[in-house]
Formats: C-alpha cells, structure tokens, sequence
C-alpha cells in the first residue's frame, strides 16, 4: 500500500496517522518533494480511484485560482496540469494495487483494505 503525502498538510497527517494506528503496513511518497507522477501513471491513479481529473484539484490553492479557476480543460489537460503542478492534487491519496482512494476523511482509507 502507498500514501502519496504532504507532511504539511493535515489531512494527509491524518491518514498516515490512520494506517498507522490500524498498523498497516505502507509506503509514503512525498509528492510533492519525490515528483513521482508521469501523466500516465498520475491518470491512472485517478482512475483507481475512480474519479474526473478534476474532483482531484485543490480549488484553494493561490496557482489554481490565479490561472486555472473558471476555465475549460479536458481530463487529459488536467492531468497534465496535475503532474505540472502536484501541489494541486487533493491529498492524501492511499493506493493499492488494485484500487485508490482519497483519504479525507481518514475513514475513506476503509474502502481499500
């Protein structure tokens, strides 16, 4: 199992805290630090977790609002301003080798164990 993590954030603290408190055992990948997403494996976290590029997107961020809120992209397109911009990614996600889920609430976390 992986947790794609920002140390920063509380709600991905939240779901690190909550494999490890249920002591599962788990990989943490810094996104943001690491760069770990290509556009092809970044699509196809998404669609293991089953949802558009775009319920991914972190709306408050500064970036986003400055230069992406109101405008019209394809998945394709958001993907790519995904890898280009991780910090826009909702967090954290949690993935196993078969499906992924977003953790927040921590409770998500269930759904893929």
């Amino acid at each position: 199992m992986k947790i794609y993590h920002n140390t920063r954030c509380k709600k991905s603290r939240a779901g690190l805290e909550f494999l490890q408190n249920k002591n599962i055992e788990h990989e943490v990948i810094l996104y943001l630090k690491d760069k770990p997403f290509t556009f092809e494996s970044l699509k196809n976290l998404l669609n293991k977790v089953n949802v558009k590029p775009f319920e991914m997107i972190r709306k408050q961020e500064v970036d986003y609002k400055a230069n992406y809120k109101g405008k019209d992209f394809s998945d394709d397109e958001w993907v790519k301003i995904m890898v280009e911009n991780p910090k826009f990614i909702n967090r954290p996600i949690i993935e196993t080798e078969e499906k992924a889920v977003w953790g927040d609430p921590p409770q998500n976390i269930e759904t893929v164990l």
